[in-house]
């Protein structure tokens, strides 16, 4: 438990105790003031007025002056504002409280057992073998890992897997432009690439080429026959992706317990196909076989087509079936953008009809756009994600060797990469799952906005003074004393607050609660840190602030992990 939450439950069982009431009175009941000045934590008296049949402004000024009379060690304060009861806190016991805890766990500060280990597995990066890997894919994979960590930083085992789409339409369509177009072509390095830039060139080729869809249809069949040269050939290109995708995880520090693969459980899922027409789950339609789940306010779902190829729930719900039985999971998440989100409840309504009561989630989220417009991997209007990186990197390298002409291009390019990095991650998380992102370079590496650069540079900025500190002279000038403590109260008490944010960040699987908070959390410091004399302080009161800027640091580096970014001890 925290401190704010220890403060909270103490107060919590005073006020009950007082008022002669039992478990009334939640700990999430209460508030953050609006300012400052109003106190540090706002207890709302309207339940519990209407528990004692009191008004609530009188109920809060009878409080006021009972607690008062306890003379409770970490209270400075206690005051009325209307009908809640204001409280504010002593500054140097919030210090030595937070010292203490970041002390004590360093890297787990602000992790807790709130998931209480239920066993959840996530489900995100679920791209197409064949198929360009792009700056759209990017917030999937950033989003699922962010949500991934961050459930597991709330005390549940979360199972992080992908699902990989390497058998459907598009394969056959990428395959029938590569032998009709660019079979005698040299294949370049990164192949993944080639094939993406091969599936643009068949859907362009396609709205010119009419004997296309029948070749690509016939080509689809004999990919599913699973003998001849084309299955060869779809085995052979699907490495390349393959490859291409691994070669990306590695690079963003992406890791993923299990990976599955569609064209591994095509085969299973048609068995189960016949199983659940046998139960009148399915049934037969002018030559396909569909889900009728229109009693349900759902629709139609094609499970085959009328030409016998498979869809996407013909491999999805064995796939459904496997991850209850082999990990007997609690809930099931899937992180797929918002226009599937029909497909998810068709797809849960039939698990829930095939006697499956676990839960299962389908997290959505909005697009990706460029400032030139909406992304498509059928047009080629995208930045492949190679492109992307080597822009950001260019733009990281410039600012970095700006900022330090001195520097050696080895330590130049090792510290860009952590910035292009952590702007690519930071700029993908740092808004609700519910809103559009434009991805635009340049704002995402102003070093004065709501960046990753900004965050880094708080980090880079602490360890500059701790190491100016090792040789400095101090000083024994008189400082305002109300500035130093309304400006390290608000530093501190925003740090405590950060083990609610996970929690809160974990519920609503929301990355963005912890992108706010430590941007939050960054200007809080930079502002102390221009309001506050540290390095030109007295030396108690100077190793004193450094000592509360290292608890600063480790939280937003904390921070910072729970969405992938890694800290820059430079910068």
């Amino acid at each position: 438990m925290y401190t704010l939450e220890k403060l909270k439950k103490e107060l919590l069982e005073n006020i009950n105790s007082i008022l002669e009431l039992k478990d009334v009175v939640l700990a999430d009941i209460f508030e953050y003031p609006p300012n400052q000045e109003m106190g540090d934590l706002s207890l709302p008296c309207f339940l519990l007025a209407k528990e004692k049949k009191q008004a609530p402004g009188e109920l809060a000024n009878n409080l006021l002056t009972k607690i008062g009379e306890l003379n409770l060690e970490f209270l400075e304060g206690i005051k009325t504002v209307g009908p809640y009861l204001n409280f504010s806190f002593k500054k140097d016991f919030f210090v030595k409280e937070l010292l203490k805890e970041v002390g004590a766990k360093k890297d787990n500060y602000g992790k807790s057992d709130f998931g209480q280990n239920k066993k959840v597995m996530i489900e995100y990066s679920n791209a197409n073998t064949h198929k360009e890997y792009h700056i759209g894919h990017l917030r999937n994979l950033f989003y699922g890992d962010s949500v991934n960590r961050i459930l597991s930083a709330s005390g549940y085992e979360s199972i992080s897997v992908s699902y990989i789409n390497d058998f459907g339409i598009h394969v056959a369509k990428t395959l029938w432009a590569y032998l009709t177009y660019r079979k005698d072509e040299k294949i370049p390095a990164n192949r993944g690439r080639f094939l993406g830039e091969t599936y643009v060139m068949a859907t362009q080729k396609l709205t010119e080429n009419q004997m296309g869809k029948g070749m690509t249809e016939l080509m689809m069949k004999k990919i599913e026959s699973r003998k001849g040269e084309e299955f060869e050939l779809w085995q052979k290109t699907r490495e390349w992706s393959i490859e291409q995708f691994s070669k990306i995880y590695d690079e963003l520090g992406i890791k993923f317990e299990n990976i599955f693969y569609e064209s591994d459980l095509i085969e299973e899922g048609k068995a189960l196909v016949k199983e659940l027409k046998e139960k009148n789950i399915l049934r037969e339609s002018e030559g396909a076989v569909i889900a009728d789940l229109e009693e349900y306010g759902l629709g139609v779902l094609v499970i085959i087509r009328s030409d016998g190829t498979a869809t996407y729930p013909v491999a999805d719900i064995p796939l459904a079936k496997k991850k209850f039985e082999d990990f007997n999971l609690d809930t099931s998440i899937y992180v797929v953008d918002t226009r599937q989100s029909l497909y998810f409840k068709q797809l849960f309504k039939i698990l829930e009809l095939l006697g499956h009561k676990e839960k299962m989630i389908h997290l959505g989220y909005e697009f990706v756009n460029l400032p030139s417009g909406m992304i498509s991997s059928r047009s080629g209007n995208t930045i492949p994600y190679e492109d992307l990186k080597f822009k950001l990197m260019e733009r990281s390298i410039a600012e970095t060797q700006k900022r330090h002409p001195e520097w050696e291009i080895d330590r130049i390019e090792f510290v860009a990469q952590k910035i292009s990095k952590g702007a690519m991650k930071f700029e993908m998380v740092k808004v609700g799952a519910d809103q559009i992102i434009t991805f635009d370079i340049d704002k995402a590496l102003d070093f004065s906005g709501f960046t990753a650069a900004y965050i880094q540079y708080a980090v880079a900025r602490i360890n500059s003074l701790i190491r100016k500190s090792k040789n400095n002279e101090f000083s024994q000038m008189e400082e305002s004393d109300d500035v130093v403590i309304k400006k390290e109260k608000q530093l501190v008490l925003k740090a405590l607050k950060y083990s609610e944010i996970i929690q809160r960040a974990s519920i609503d699987f929301d990355p963005s609660e912890i992108a706010k908070y430590i941007f939050e959390l960054s200007q809080n410091f930079n502002d102390y840190y221009h309001s506050v004399p540290i390095l030109k302080a007295k030396k108690e009161d100077c190793q004193k602030r450094l000592e509360l800027l290292r608890s600063i640091k480790q939280i937003i580096s904390n921070g910072l992990d729970l969405l992938g970014i890694e800290i820059v001890d430079e910068m």
